[in-house]
């Protein structure tokens, strides 16, 4: 049976449908251009907040964001230690799981090295103020990595509460940076050194040097060679607690199996003979003759022999120290004898010179400042000596005076910061014929000693032509950037053998010693009426070096010291 619908219902129906269909159609048109929008939106948004974290990104110490991080791009172990620091200090890290770099916070950069930079931290985990030494290597140059993980080898067999300890190692994820955590020292001895009115006395010098030599005694019982003991490495805090420090150019050592080493240790000032000689074979010796360098320095308030080349500092040993005998270039026939050798001695005057110090203190200097390093004992013997067995005796840590923060980088800046005032005021009184005081005039308390590695190297161009690269192997010869030490420059590799040398041009001792043919000294006071003390002292040097000048380095002296 059909059914009827009227016109009217018809229209409805109509209507309605009308009415239904039409949002769907207008849903169907909008809804796209609102995700497009929607989209953009969420675009923006990410770009703005990875702008933002790269703007609160500062080096290896990132902000705690939450974000998706990209893959490891160096691989690691199950503990979390980089692959190429496992195979290299393995057994040192085996025990220890690596930190973070981002659970520190950097407070101050309180130090700077040839290979390191030191800085004030906080431990975000517990709390503490630990100091952070940032190494420098290459981690894809195998020899860069041998020599940073030997640092950390020799500080995990070290043990004592006058040696710093390494308390861990903090790696990043993002980059091959490597930092090693030690505890937080106030002071160093070279910053407590220089301060403005500070004078030790016998005590505070007997303390200071007795916790010095109980390290260098624990060290050398270990086997291990420090190689650049100086007032800068010898960190104390505020207990008078001495500690010694920075062992990047440290090494391990048999006395009973004599192995090649390289001679490019040691900061300049603090350097024994025998290496600036180019001596390969060493031992102790080398750690106690800067032991008696510190020594003098705290009892006279400043460096004692402050060379600024190789061959002025062995001109300034040989003044002090005296010249070597001839049973000792014969004992030892080091490299540079040939050209370091005096045909007329020095006389030692190490008494005469420091006749002001503590008679006790004499006889030590005496063994510790020997030419020959046989004769300059042990550690031992050296904390055995009449120097700490007499009054007055060494004071307890714990009563050395309260300073605030002095370390050698706070001297290094008020220094430049001095420079520059007197810069300053040197323009404004330009006019007024007012003479300027040379720096080399101007006597002064303890100063900076330089880097071992960041001797004057326009002079050493000049005159470290003598050696052959006198490192055996590899990872001797190599501290980043591939150089030990760094003193001089690569030897001529084109060139076969050692290189030859002629005789000198003039005798060592007719330009030293004799006062008939001092010529030149008086030239230099003829000019302006005086003879200057300094200028007596530079022309010495300079006829020292004039001395053992090889006639084949066809060099002018007009030219070598053009730059000083």
């Amino acid at each position: 049976m059909g059914c009827f619908l009227s016109s009217s219902a018809i229209k409805d129906r109509r209507s309605r449908n009308l009415a239904g269909n039409h949002p769907r159609r207008r849903r169907s048109t909008e809804h796209p251009v609102n995700d497009a929008v929607d989209a953009v939106r969420a675009t923006e948004e990410a770009t703005e907040k990875e702008r933002q974290n790269k703007v609160r990104h500062a080096g290896d110490f990132p902000a705690t964001l939450a974000r998706k991080l990209p893959p490891d791009p160096f691989p690691k172990n199950q503990q979390g230690w980089p692959i190429w620091l496992v195979e290299y200090a393995g057994d040192a890290i085996k025990d220890w799981t690596p930190r973070r770099a981002s659970t520190f916070e950097k407070l101050a950069k309180i130090g700077q090295g040839t290979y390191s930079n030191v800085y004030k931290a906080k431990d975000l985990i517990t709390g503490k103020i630990v100091a952070l030494k940032k190494v420098r290597f290459d981690n894809l140059e195998p020899e860069s990595v041998k020599f940073m993980a030997r640092e950390i080898l020799v500080l995990r067999r070290l043990d004592h509460p006058n040696v710093v300890k390494l308390e861990g190692l903090v790696t990043s994820r993002m980059t091959c940076s490597l930092y090693l955590v030690f505890e937080y020292m106030e002071h160093d001895l070279a910053g407590l050194a220089a301060r403005q009115g500070v004078k030790f006395t016998e005590p505070q010098v007997k303390c200071y040097m007795k916790q010095l030599l109980s390290g260098l005694e624990h060290c050398h019982s270990r086997g291990v060679l420090h190689r650049d003991i100086k007032g800068s490495n010898l960190l104390i805090d505020n207990e008078g607690v001495l500690k010694i420090a920075d062992f990047g150019l440290a090494t391990f050592y048999d006395p009973g199996q004599k192995q090649p080493m390289t001679s490019r240790v040691v900061t300049l000032w603090y350097r024994p003979p025998e290496l600036l000689l180019g001596a390969t074979f060493y031992g102790v010796g080398v750690d106690l003759w800067s032991a008696g360098c510190i020594l003098a320095e705290l009892l006279s308030g400043k460096p004692i022999m402050p060379g600024r080349t190789e061959v002025e500092q062995l001109h300034k040993i040989f003044k002090l120290c005296g010249s070597p005998s001839e049973e000792y270039w014969r004992k030892y026939r080091l490299p540079n004898a040939t050209l370091f050798k005096p045909q007329q001695p020095y006389k030692r005057c190490i008494t005469e010179t420091f006749k002001e110090f503590p008679p006790s203190s004499l006889p030590l200097l005496e063994s510790l400042l020997s030419i020959d390093p046989n004769e300059r004992g042990t550690a031992t013997a050296t904390l055995n000596s009449e120097f700490f067995t007499t009054e007055p005796y060494a004071c307890e840590a714990s009563s050395l005076p309260k300073y605030p923060p002095s370390k050698e980088l706070d001297v290094k800046l008020r220094d430049e910061e001095a420079r520059r005032q007197r810069g300053l005021s040197a323009k404004g009184n330009a006019g007024d014929g007012v003479r300027r005081v040379r720096a080399r005039e101007r006597v002064g308390r303890a100063v900076p000693a330089p880097e071992a590695n960041a001797e004057i190297q326009a002079n050493l161009d000049r005159w470290r032509t003598v050696t052959q690269a006198n490192a055996k192997s590899k990872s001797e010869k190599f501290p980043p950037p591939h150089q030990d030490g760094a003193v001089g420059y690569p030897v001529d590799t084109s060139r076969k053998g050692p290189v030859s040398f002629g005789a000198p041009d003039t005798s060592f001792g007719s330009s030293i010693f004799n006062s008939k043919s001092s010529g030149t000294v008086k030239s230099i006071g003829a000019a302006g009426g005086k003879t200057n003390k300094e200028d007596l002292n530079a022309a010495s040097s300079r006829k020292f070096i004039r001395a053992f000048k090889p006639s084949s380095i066809g060099l002018s002296m007009d030219l070598i010291f053009k730059a000083k």
